[in-house]
């Protein structure tokens, strides 16, 4: 059964969910959602989602949203197909488990400011908070300095294997290093670096890039 997403492929969390769906090899279809003309607040696609917020999946008879909830169901439910996302032990998935939170919790939120801000407020003709940007950067810089340590004693952020919580970095992590003048704040963190561009040159997220 072919997984629809709905949203546009250049959306962060949509490039989060296409990512996990290559990496576990499964067939799936985009329908499109054009942001810039509010179409994620039409009702037919609030019926999807009341929070009015891409993606969206349909599998079957399933209905999800939430990036992150989807990302863990694809890897779940495929856990026998594509590469193992999840950690092959119960300790393992407890600590991929941890790093998704620290990045939904610590990284994104201020990873999203700095995105929307430099980024996107632009492109809707809303004025740029200077002192906003700084310190978004600042906050962000705060967090990677305790990945910077966590990557100095192991290859990925779980351990020594590619997960959820590495693929999870992806789309913000991408939009800062080539999109903004932060990427310093990438670049200057040896191990942090090393860690992107191992995991940016992935094909599964070259092919995301390329849609």
């Amino acid at each position: 059964m072919v997984v629809k997403l709905i949203g546009p492929a250049y959306a962060s969390c949509s490039r989060r969910v296409l990512a996990c769906l290559i990496e576990k090899d499964i067939e799936f279809e985009i329908v499109p959602v054009d942001l810039f003309k509010g179409e994620q607040k039409k009702p037919e696609f609030l019926a999807l989602q009341p929070f009015g917020k891409v993606p969206v999946v349909q599998d079957g008879d399933l209905t999800l949203f939430e990036s992150r909830a989807i990302i863990r169901y694809y890897a779940e439910k495929y856990a026998g197909q594509g590469i193992c996302l999840l950690g092959k032990t119960l300790e393992e998935r407890a600590v991929v488990e941890q790093w998704l939170e620290v990045e939904g919790q610590n990284f994104g939120p201020h990873a999203y400011a700095l995105v929307y801000q430099l980024l996107f407020a632009p492109r809707i003709n809303m004025p740029q908070d200077k002192a906003f940007i700084e310190s978004s950067a600042q906050k962000l810089g705060e967090v990677l300095d305790v990945y910077e340590e966590r990557l100095s004693k192991s290859k990925y952020l779980a351990g020594d294997f590619y997960s959820l919580a590495d693929l999870s970095h992806l789309p913000f992590t991408e939009y800062i290093v080539n999109g903004t003048d932060k990427a310093y704040l990438i670049r200057n963190r040896k191990h942090v670096n090393t860690w992107w561009e191992d995991i940016s040159s992935r094909p599964a997220w070259k092919k995301v890039l390329a849609m």
